[in-house]
């Protein structure tokens, strides 16, 4: 249990938060976009005026979440993960030789780099040495493909004791193993990132984890507050007639388009269940936004003049097809990516349903604030219900 400082307890008023309530914090993969997290947790240090190992009771994380979240657990603050963050970027990305790709000659990527940071940054400590030196619980996710399951890596810390089943495992196994993407890196022996699961969005895994297996009912459902962070969704709103003829080759296509909305979809529907009341109580703050010319039009404008390789100087002078697609290894886009957690964190800020991050941020129906989409009710009404539409159609 935290400490309730006298700091603490100024932190949780600043952000509205019940002093009663347990404190979760989760985090999404998304490789290089966890550029425009970190700017939103920036942002919480600071209204908070503590770093959020001493905010948050938990944190889990996938992916880039996750390595994130091995970050904070080992007592680093926002503004020094950043720092380390953008070292980092420059360097993991490194091609393995020249023949290297993603669908010929995977994977495109060698670890070699990847490896010797996660060793200087927290040498040979496991997660239960994190847990017990800042004392928050922590949760990383991965893929284990030889059980055929999602693996949680897990440590809770119960007064001087420590509980879960991973929690002697060596943290940097646990941040290699979950950002081992297919295609891009090479597996972690039978590991491979947990962004190919259902949790890339690790929000239900840590409530689950949480209220089921840390003792001591430490964590209650009605008293929990869950801050869950994305990093931005690349949607892809194909024309119909393009779906059934995309552009280049077929499998690329679909391979990309299948491995990137399953996530999404698997984060919605999280979301939406949780939205939905289904679990009632819960004080829950999610904060998300779409890669599209609608969304970046409801930021604060930003010149972005001085990045290369983009044509448009302001954020709404972005087009979509600038804004599409951007993949976990697309460096040259990382600056855009803070910039947009910028502009975020200024209308998150300004937002007028409280500002401040003390409320989810969502429109009139519960669906994120940021995040655009399209339905065609009506057509597909009239088409599927046509006989002689479904007749005549021709794959």
């Amino acid at each position: 249990m935290k400490k309730q400082t006298d700091q603490r307890k100024k932190a949780l008023e600043a952000l509205g938060i019940n002093p009663d309530h347990r404190l979760i914090l989760s985090l999404d993969g998304g490789g290089i976009r966890g550029i425009l997290t970190l700017q939103m947790l920036k942002k919480i240090e600071e209204i908070a005026g503590i770093p959020c190992f001493e905010l948050f009771d938990m944190v889990a994380g996938t992916s880039t979440g996750g390595i994130i979240a091995g970050l904070i657990a080992s007592g680093k603050n926002a503004i020094e993960i950043e720092s380390l963050y953008v070292k980092l970027v420059r360097k993991v990305f490194k091609k393995r030789n020249w023949r290297a790709n993603r669908f010929v000659n995977p994977p495109l990527y060698d670890k070699v780099n990847y490896r010797t940071a996660l060793k200087q940054l927290v040498a040979n400590s496991t997660l239960e040495d994190a847990c017990i030196k800042t004392n928050i619980d922590l949760l990383i996710t991965a893929k284990d493909v030889s059980a055929g399951e999602e693996i949680f890596f897990t440590c809770f810390k119960n007064g001087e004791n420590t509980s879960g089943t991973y929690r002697a495992i060596l943290l940097r196994a646990a941040m290699e193993a979950t950002m081992s993407a297919p295609t891009y890196f090479s597996p972690l022996e039978r590991f491979v990132d947990g962004g190919t699961t259902t949790y890339n969005n690790p929000t239900l895994s840590a409530v689950m984890e949480a209220v089921h297996y840390c003792p001591d009912t430490k964590y209650k459902l009605n008293e929990l507050t869950l801050f869950s962070f994305g990093t931005g969704t690349s949607i892809d709103f194909i024309k119909p007639k393009e779906a059934m003829n995309p552009e280049g080759l077929d499998a690329a296509f679909w391979l990309n388009f299948v491995m990137r909305e399953s996530s999404q979809d698997a984060s919605t529907m999280q979301i939406n269940l949780i939205r939905s009341g289904l679990i009632p109580g819960m004080d829950f703050r999610r904060f998300q936004i779409s890669f599209d010319q609608n969304a970046m039009k409801k930021l604060p404008n930003r010149d972005i003049s001085h990045l290369e390789d983009l044509e448009a100087n302001t954020l709404w002078d972005l087009t979509d097809e600038e804004l599409k697609g951007v993949e976990l290894d697309d460096v040259q886009k990382f600056d855009l990516m803070k910039a947009i957690g910028d502009a975020m964190v200024e209308y998150i800020m300004s937002n007028e349903k409280g500002g401040k991050f003390k409320t989810d941020l969502t429109n009139e129906k519960k669906r994120d604030q940021l995040v655009t989409t399209f339905g065609d009710v009506d057509i597909i009404k009239n088409q599927m219900s046509n006989p002689r539409w479904l007749d005549e159609f021709q794959s």
